[in-house]
């Protein structure tokens, strides 16, 4: 479906089908169904839904069933949509699981309906888009995770070095559908359009065969959500701007920057009771707080120094990478040592590109050394006989009195740690076999 608009189904509409890229509309109340569904734009929507992949929803169709599916069937979808007929399909939910040990509920709607969810996101964007907050910057064009980074940095380098952490409870189960489509419809006025995108907050979700009705909340994992959801909040993002304060937000991640703890408390309860009374939305009062930079974090990043501080991971993100770093040099995984590396090498590559922002390089070789530990404790569960052991060790080196000393049993951790074996297998003796690590990407990327 290169051509999900097929030949039979599309004359030329006269109406103004104006690219997702483009330009914010001028008529911000023009906006109708004929120009969500233009060529256009579903094409291209055709192809994000591709790129993005995803698992089938309630019907069971594949992404390539879909698009079979759609040859014969997409002109009756559209003459249903423009005619206000169209129902979507239930949600089909999955768990997924948390640190904490509690469980996420994600939404994944069928292809279908994320195709036309995401038609209308694309033409939603380019009236609603270039009004939203500078300091918003997450599921928007040329914006991104580490701008909020940067923009929170810029803060606390102008002295401003407590931060409000807000969490709010469940924000996207607990969206008011009324406040939200209120919003919408000062801007959209076609109610076919409008009916539609209701019907999308408030089509029921199956899980194990069961139908529940919605009546708040937007259906997170749809593509339709995260516009929806900078909607709701771009409230507070006008109230903060009002009020002066420094900050930044990310989706539902948010965090206010003051001068003072002092300061920081009488923002939280202000703030808090705007949210909750203005917004309708629930405050975690356990994980809302006020604190020093270094004590938060943000985005999976977190800040160290007093004067002038610098950008490094939380401790909750360096607890994750030792987890999988320990998941991929576990003891009971006989693979290779040169495909255990490979595999440590794709997720290192991935895990920097996300943590390039990091100032802490001094961390970073510590994080080296400790998994060049893990993987000399390999080698050596791999030399499971002592013999095996000595041998190796004299191949490298060392001399065979020193190299008797490796012949117990079971003292992976204590051989790896030892000062030859780090002598041994050294940065230049992993870095041959293809271990590079993260200061070697790191180096790659330059914080701007």
């Amino acid at each position: 479906m290169n051509s999900i608009l097929l030949k039979k189904d599309c004359p030329k509409s006269k109406v103004n089908t104006v690219s997702w890229k483009s330009t914010p509309c001028k008529s911000l109340d023009k906006l109708t169904m004929l120009d969500v569904l233009s060529r256009d734009n579903m094409t291209e929507a055709w192809k994000r839904v591709k790129r993005n992949k995803g698992a089938p929803g309630s019907d069971n169709l594949s992404i390539n069933e879909t698009q079979r599916h759609l040859k014969d069937q997409w002109g009756d979808i559209k003459e249903r949509l423009l005619k206000g007929t169209y129902k979507p399909n239930p949600v089909r939910t999955v768990h997924i699981p948390k640190v904490n040990g509690k469980t996420r509920m994600l939404g994944i709607p069928t292809v279908i309906d994320r195709l036309i969810q995401q038609a209308i996101s694309q033409k939603l964007s380019q009236i609603f888009d270039h009004n939203f907050s500078e300091k918003s910057f997450g599921f928007r064009q040329k914006r991104n995770a580490w701008q909020a980074i940067k923009e929170a940095h810029k803060n606390l380098s102008e002295g401003y070095l407590f931060a409000i952490d807000i969490d709010m409870e469940k924000f996207f189960d607990n969206v008011n559908h009324d406040r939200l489509m209120a919003k919408i419809a000062k801007r959209i006025s076609d109610k076919t359009l409008l009916r539609l995108i209701r019907l999308y907050l408030t089509s029921g979700i199956i899980e194990n065969g069961v139908i529940t009705e919605r009546n708040k909340g937007t259906p997170q994992g749809s593509p339709l959500s995260p516009l929806l959801s900078n909607i709701v909040l771009d409230e507070l993002d006008k109230e903060l701007e009002i009020r002066g304060h420094r900050f930044c937000r990310y989706a539902d991640d948010i965090q206010i920057h003051v001068k003072s703890e002092r300061a920081g408390q009488r923002v939280l309860e202000s703030i808090g009771s705007f949210i909750e009374k203005k917004l309708r939305l629930k405050i975690n009062k356990e994980k809302s707080k006020v604190g020093h930079i270094t004590r938060s974090s943000l985005l999976g990043y977190s800040f160290i120094g007093w004067k002038s501080p610098r950008i490094r991971c939380s401790n909750e993100t360096i607890a994750k990478f030792k987890h999988r770093i320990r998941q991929l040099t576990r003891g009971h995984h006989r693979a290779p040592i040169q495909q255990r590396l490979e595999e440590i090498d794709l997720y290192i590559r991935g895990w920097i590109g996300y943590f390039r922002l990091v100032q802490t390089k001094s961390k970073m070789k510590n994080l080296d050394a400790w998994i060049r530990s893990r993987l000399r404790m390999c080698l050596m569960k791999q030399w499971f006989f002592p013999r095996t052991r000595i041998r190796n060790m004299i191949k490298l080196g060392l001399k065979v009195e020193e190299a008797k000393g490796y012949c117990k049993h079971k003292r992976w951790w204590f051989y790896a740690n030892l000062h030859h074996t780090r002598f041994l297998m050294d940065i230049e003796f992993w870095r041959k076999k293809g271990y590079k690590g993260l200061v070697y990407y790191l180096e790659r990327f330059v914080y701007v």
